[in-house]
């Protein structure tokens, strides 16, 4: 019989500091994305959809970041830690 493996408090955190890091790369690129928007937007020839489908991305990469965090805190809840503030 095969028995499951549930995460200790340890490693709880440790994938909560994993998911941080990816909401801050996240983050990081929705600026990234935001800024290619705007250089492009002062570009001639530039195809008029390119800055709002930077925009769309960029709008993407941050809702990505706020549900990582959000699972982020839902596991410090799980291990029966507060979130910083």
């Amino acid at each position: 019989m095969a028995t499951e493996s549930v995460p200790t408090a340890p490693e709880l955190l440790a994938y909560v500091t994993d998911l941080r890091a990816d909401a801050d790369r996240m983050d990081g690129y929705a600026r990234r994305l935001r800024g290619a928007a705007a250089t492009l937007d002062g570009c001639a020839g530039t195809p008029g959809c390119s800055g709002a489908a930077l925009e769309r991305q960029a709008a993407a990469c941050a809702t990505a970041a706020a549900r990582l965090r959000a699972a982020a805190a839902a596991l410090l809840a799980h291990a029966g830690r507060r979130p910083p503030r």
